[in-house]
């Protein structure tokens, strides 16, 4: 009762594409911004810290250390967030708290209304390709959700360039978090407040973070020139974010545990990989960074 319950508050704050037509404008949003096509959300998860509720046990501990109930969320090339399900105990402390999640079952479900697997290039030759959330190595590799191989590999590479357009793309979750423990000061220490409190709090300040992020003057005003991290287009330098020097210490990262994937998820990363060296999919300047 409290999953349908709280992905029925998402919906309403959140406003989640509920349409072919919606999910495809968040994957033009990934293409046009930051060059990965087929892309539906950038996927991420931290630590909310709290104290210790009374008689729980070891219920909220977490690997860090302390005592938390998780944020997983979902946003968009714009940095707003399109879904968020908080609440589960700290103990839980890896990427597969995604997998109890309502947007989950409803992705294994094909309940959400995803575009229809496409090519990636229609002048290259090239297997259909699923719409996918890009994600770190806390995550698991599946056929919508597409994370890092793991490295070390070669300058030139294809997996090393599926790496470096990746980590592009996930930048815009990391970012926002950032932003959260930045503005919303509440995250700064553990809060003391009983968790389903917490929850309130946390769904608020994402529902006040969309807002200030919802017209030019107010995006002016919450987020100016500077707070996030920036892409010279010429070079591909980074100039980090202003929230980088702010937030060390306020939402916790989850545990990375390594999990096997699926032959098919697997053959899925290798064309995202091969299209990000061909000519029509690679960036001007990623050769300098793959």
């Amino acid at each position: 009762m409290r999953n349908i319950y709280k992905y029925d508050i998402v919906l309403l704050i959140l406003q989640i594409p509920r349409s072919e037509e919606g999910w495809r404008e968040v994957a033009n949003g990934f293409c046009l911004k930051w060059n990965f096509p087929h892309c539906i959300g950038a996927l991420d998860g931290k630590h909310v810290q709290i104290e210790a509720p009374e008689n729980s046990g070891s219920v909220y501990y977490n690997y860090h250390g302390t005592f938390s109930i998780v944020l997983m969320a979902i946003a968009d090339a714009d940095y707003r967030i399109i879904y968020a399900d908080v609440g589960c105990q700290g103990r839980i402390s890896d990427g597969g708290v995604f997998a109890n999640t309502t947007f989950y079952n409803k992705l294994i479900n094909n309940e959400l209304k995803l575009p229809k697997p496409t090519c990636l290039s229609e002048k290259i030759q090239s297997q259909v390709t699923p719409f996918v959330l890009v994600a770190d190595d806390a995550f698991s590799l599946n056929t919508n959700l597409m994370k890092p191989f793991p490295g070390p590999y070669p300058k030139g590479s294809q997996e090393r360039a599926f790496n470096y357009r990746l980590s592009r793309a996930r930048r815009i979750i990391e970012n926002v978090f950032g932003l959260l423990a930045t503005v919303f000061r509440v995250f700064r220490k553990p809060i003391p407040l009983h968790p389903k409190k917490v929850e309130s709090v946390v769904l608020a300040c994402i529902s006040l973070h969309n807002f200030l992020r919802r017209n030019a003057q107010s995006v002016r005003m919450y987020t100016p020139p500077g707070t996030f991290d920036s892409e010279d287009l010429d070079t591909g330098s980074i100039t980090p974010g202003s929230w980088r020097a702010e937030t060390e210490g306020s939402l916790l990262d989850l545990q990375r545990i390594p999990r096997n994937a699926s032959q098919e998820a697997k053959e899925i990363r290798k064309e995202f990989a091969k299209y990000f060296i061909s000519e029509e999919g690679k960036v001007p300047w990623q050769d300098r960074f793959a």
